[in-house]
């Protein structure tokens, strides 16, 4: 947030006066309205994919694509995503990114097959990448630095109710099989939600030229999408049907691709991800520690709601609602670290590791002794939700602890990117441990619980590579 105010001060967006109040509070609505749409859709395959894959076939490579796809675009397009709004206008590609995410979610509702479904998915998560961007960029410009700090307190309650709500709107629209339509209408209902939220951003948003000197490092975003691409595609389909000649060339061609990605971030005029940054031990540490543990948690979401709906055979609705603790703990935790992370520092990471790792436990202890009650679930699931929300905010706040104001734009960005590819790589790999433990859903989903508690464990003591405290101004 705070980059984003710095870069639109130096682009000059700040020079005109803001508009009126109830324009900037209803410009606010608008920026808020497509974050939601970007993290609901980001969410409720969580939910559904037992009911897609019933309906659609695909096994279990489809549960593990559902996620996976959408998050992996979104991650490698985000940086481009505002490159681009800075090359082009924030509106043009807002309303271009909006446009396009609200159509691919209409080909989301309406694919016949498991391929066309993943295919929309992708094309969702991309435009997706166009939006998200933009949003802070056009808060800069349309209010007063003095008051900007209203605007962004909204977000964390506005997102964490989406959290709590999305899925359960999910599982609700499934539940009540519209038209018979069963799981397509939480994809179709975008239509309405985007096609307001586009109407309102076309009224609403301010005109910008954009800055057609800035360069966008287009073979760069191609060579990361095309390695995780490969990376994801050889682990699902190892994992789904065998680690034949495919998924090992897959797997392979993603390291190669992956080798020229690195090179090309050294030699770039303009690369995603500043050299610098990587030379710097606070930073990169964070970046390993965010994928590695952002990989786990998002798997465990998936393993949890696949248990709870085909181990203890509750419907979407009731998966979606046991799932409710879990995300008032995020919410909670989220709100109360706010100001914790300028005393605490790093100790609150390491304090949201071992909450979560608590929680885990507790929950794997319930599963291995059958004790999955309807309230029994309750006390884990808010625990791990309290760890995973005092990490959230606290993980990236330290990790650009000590980088030079020059490098915030670039880490900023780089951060965001790496936690959707994480969201994307773990729901693929704590799935694979699960569909492929054998023994029914009970040793699945304790297999799983194990893996996830020993790389939060492992996490643990890499805490102290971080930078000791989040900078200064980061929470005034």
């Amino acid at each position: 947030m705070t980059q984003t105010l710095h870069d639109a001060d130096e682009n000059g967006l700040n020079d005109t006066p803001p508009p009126p109040a109830r324009v900037r509070w209803a410009i606010l609505g608008v920026v808020l309205a497509a974050d939601v749409l970007d993290l609901l859709d980001g969410t409720i395959t969580n939910i559904a994919a037992p009911a897609i894959t019933h309906d659609l076939g695909g096994g279990t490579s489809l549960v593990q694509w559902l996620g996976a796809s959408y998050a992996l675009a979104l991650g490698v397009l985000l940086v481009l995503g505002g490159r681009l709004g800075d090359l082009y206008g924030r509106r043009r590609l807002f309303l271009t990114g909006l446009a396009g995410f609200t159509t691919a979610s209409v080909a989301c509702g309406l694919a016949p097959t498991p391929g066309t479904l993943v295919a929309a998915r992708l094309v969702q998560g991309a435009f997706g990448a166009l939006v998200v961007p933009q949003g802070f960029g056009i808060l800069g410009a349309t209010w007063p630095r003095a008051q900007i700090g209203k605007a962004y307190s909204l977000f964390g309650p506005v997102m964490g109710l989406s959290a709590v709500g999305g899925p359960i709107l999910a599982g609700l629209l499934i539940d009540a099989d519209l038209a018979g339509l069963g799981w397509r209408p939480m994809f179709l209902i975008n239509l309405v939600l985007g096609g307001a939220a586009l109407f309102a951003a076309a009224r609403l948003l301010p005109h910008d030229t954009g800055d057609r000197t800035t360069t966008v490092d287009i073979p760069g975003s191609a060579l990361l999408g095309a390695t995780m691409l490969a990376l994801l595609t050889g682990l699902i389909q190892g994992s789904a049907h065998g680690w034949t000649a495919f998924p090992v060339l897959a797997s392979l061609a993603g390291l190669a691709l992956f080798a020229a990605f690195c090179h090309r971030q050294r030699t770039a005029p303009s690369p995603l991800i500043r050299p610098s940054l990587l030379h710097n031990r606070g930073f990169t540490s964070g970046l390993v520690l965010g994928v590695v543990f952002f990989a786990a948690v998002s798997g465990l979401l998936y393993v949890v709601s696949l248990f709870l709906q085909q181990g203890l055979g509750r419907s979407p609705a009731g998966a979606a609602l046991a799932l409710m603790p879990l995300s008032a703990g995020i919410v909670i935790a989220s709100i109360a670290c706010y100001r914790l992370i300028a005393r605490l520092g790093r100790r609150l990471v390491l304090i949201g590791f071992l909450v979560t790792l608590a929680g885990t436990l507790h929950l794997l202890a319930l599963v291995a002794a059958s004790g999955t009650g309807p309230l029994a679930l309750v006390p884990p699931l808010f625990v791990i939700g309290l760890g995973m929300g005092a990490c959230f905010g606290s993980l990236y706040d330290v990790t650009i602890g000590d980088i030079t104001p020059a490098e915030a734009g670039s880490a900023g960005g780089s951060l965001g990117a790496v936690q959707q590819l994480a969201n994307a790589v773990g729901a693929a790999a704590v799935t694979s441990v699960y569909f492929h433990s054998g023994g029914g859903e009970k040793h699945a989903t304790t297999v799983s619980l194990t893996v996830v508690a020993a790389i939060t464990l492992l996490c643990c003591p890499l805490v102290r590579l971080l930078p000791p405290k989040a900078p200064e101004d980061q929470h005034h």
